[in-house]
């Protein structure tokens, strides 16, 4: 969970997750070190007061300043594309979820049962409870077995949505008449929260998304209540 005045991310729930904080810290260190030799360059080229003709016109800074740049993004894009196939890869998902995003709710089908599904409405600020966070909360979660594959596939029945939990590194667009999918691993339990990342309307900032990872029976448990009460 976020909090106030945070300059990070928020600590990784799956492995993508952890894989793409890993991937930030070292563009940063990248982006950092760049800065530095740059701003050390034109603050020694300002204040000297020596000129030398084989730095003003030398082929040999010119290789190196071509060459050295393409090395650099090459360290960058490779790390990149590995994520990005890795946030592709679906490997035989043990739950497939079905959130369809609604003006302004969502409604989740857990595919591989037969009657278990709900809609999830933010919970209004007069009716939180102690504890609860303000605009985050939804009336119904959506419950998950931690360390499972599971495959959420996205879609909407109005406008543009988007389904977007930061912890554990999900953002997958919601497009009327098209289906996309997804899948993570949550690693640990726990509550993480999410919102609609696409200005959908009105009530865009107002439809929460709410995940609770749980232990295996813990998840049974609460299926076969949802299942009875349905």
């Amino acid at each position: 969970m976020a909090h106030p005045s945070q300059l990070g991310f928020q600590d990784a729930a799956s492995p993508v997750m952890e894989e793409l904080l890993h991937f930030h810290d070292h563009a940063l260190m990248i982006v950092f070190l760049i800065s530095t030799l740059v701003l050390y360059i034109i603050v020694a080229m300002v204040t000297t007061k020596l000129t030398n003709k084989y730095i003003l016109d030398s082929q040999e800074i010119e290789i190196i300043w071509t060459v050295l740049p393409a090395v650099i993004l090459i360290l960058i894009a490779l790390p990149s594309l590995r994520i990005l196939y890795l946030m592709d890869e679906i490997n035989d998902p043990h739950l497939t979820i079905k959130a369809m995003g609604h003006q302004w709710y969502w409604s989740y089908e857990y595919t591989d049962y037969e009657d278990l599904g709900f809609d999830s409405y933010m919970i209004p600020t007069q009716d939180l409870t102690p504890g609860q966070f303000r605009l985050l909360e939804a009336d119904h979660r959506m419950v998950i077995p931690v360390e499972s594959p599971i495959r959420v596939l996205v879609s909407a029945e109005d406008v543009l949505h988007s389904w977007a939990v930061p912890a554990l590194g999900i953002k997958m667009d919601a497009v009327p008449g098209r289906l996309n999918q997804t899948a993570f691993i949550a690693s640990r339990p726990g509550v993480f929260y999410g919102q609609c990342s696409e200005i959908c309307g009105a009530n865009h900032s107002f439809m929460p998304i709410v995940v609770e990872a749980v232990p295996l029976e813990h998840f049974e448990n609460w299926s076969s209540l949802m299942l009875e009460d349905a």
